[in-house]
């Protein structure tokens, strides 16, 4: 049987250009490779297509050299629609060379222009096939905000919120730092639309709101504002497979010492925290997750994949804390450990991911 041919994309323009590189590198050494021919294609940092190493190695999760994309030179053409699915390559000496006829592409990117609903836009546009989320979840979800308001929408639980908008608390700080006060503390300062936990600060005490909203305005103009929740932090992994949409054993994520599970905690090995999975529920606990976190998926209209973190209190609420519709896929990642524990592969799960775009 013939290979069919996956464009694997990453790195990007957003701030998880380096947490997308270092997916890259775990999916080139896991993907099937007696099932699909490769072609790395990255995205620089301003935005450049450019043809990449097929290389594992190169984009190696390193906390002392996080991966990146590095502008070589070279210049991708991506198929137009209505023609043939031929991609090509401009080189550095200015010749055209044919890499081969696409059959799907699989984005691996994290962030804005890549997570946020934009490339797979793109994509439609051109007619090529794609994995993971589509436009409306992937914007959505890309949105704190507007996520919030679909889950909240079809009846899911989220933290009580806070949007703001930094024109907003520039002109009026004191009416928005009194709708903040109501929410108790601590409080959860987030940047509406980043990812990866960065830009994030926990709040103790409103004396240390104002350093956190500028923190989380250097990200993004739109940032929200959350109740802290007191529960077990749960991660659940979602899958559009053939036969529908499915969940994986739950995870969680244990803090012994970090304050929160932040960009350090989730990448770089940080101390104080733990990514356990399966995560130690009863089987009512596990069943309640699952349809929650199936029942997210379905609000925003989700497509391909997606992982839910919820919080489960000890009253037994779950409470929605976010959608990601495109989850790190590194080494300590918690969704493929999720789906390794259910049973699925690293690579069987590339191949799932890789089969949905094909069959859409």
């Amino acid at each position: 049987m013939d290979k069919q041919t996956v464009v694997v994309l990453f790195g990007g323009r957003s701030s998880e250009h380096s947490i997308s590189s270092a997916t890259a590198g775990g999916v080139l050494a896991a993907i099937d490779r007696d099932r699909y021919a490769v072609i790395p294609v990255g995205i620089t940092r301003e935005g450049a297509f450019v043809l990449e190493q097929d290389d594992p190695e190169k984009f190696a999760l390193d906390a002392a050299r996080m991966p990146e994309v590095v502008d070589n030179g070279t210049r991708i053409r991506w198929p137009e629609a209505g023609g043939d699915r031929m991609l090509r390559v401009v080189a550095p000496d200015g010749s055209l060379v044919q890499l081969g006829e696409v059959d799907v592409v699989l984005p691996i990117l994290h962030g804005a222009h890549g997570e946020d609903g934009t490339i797979q836009g793109y994509f439609d546009t051109l007619e090529l096939p794609y994995a993971g989320g589509g436009v409306l979840d992937s914007a959505m979800c890309m949105d704190k905000h507007f996520m919030k308001v679909a889950l909240e929408a079809d009846g899911i639980a989220v933290a009580p919120w806070v949007t703001v908008r930094e024109r907003a608390w520039r002109a009026d700080s004191a009416r928005l730092r009194a709708a903040i006060a109501e929410l108790g503390m601590p409080v959860f300062v987030k940047p509406a639309r980043a990812g990866s936990s960065v830009g994030v600060s926990k709040v103790a005490h409103l004396g240390e709101l104002d350093a956190a909203l500028e923190v989380a305005f250097a990200e993004d103009e739109k940032v929200l504002v959350e109740t802290g929740i007191v529960g077990r932090e749960i991660e659940v992994a979602i899958l559009e497979g053939a036969e529908g949409v499915r969940a994986s054993l739950p995870g969680e994520i244990v803090l012994t010492s970090r304050g929160f599970y932040d960009f350090e905690g989730k990448y770089l090995g940080g101390e104080g925290v733990e990514v356990v999975c399966p995560a130690a529920l009863d089987e009512e606990q596990i069943a309640a997750v699952q349809r929650v976190g199936v029942r997210a998926f379905e609000a925003v209209d989700g497509k391909g994949l997606a992982r839910v973190d919820v919080f489960l209190t000890a009253e037994g609420e779950i409470v929605v804390n976010e959608l990601n519709t495109m989850p790190g896929f590194t080494p300590i990642s918690m969704f493929p450990k999720c789906w390794i524990a259910s049973g699925l592969s690293y690579s069987e799960l590339i191949s799932e991911l890789i089969e949905g775009g094909l069959r859409r």
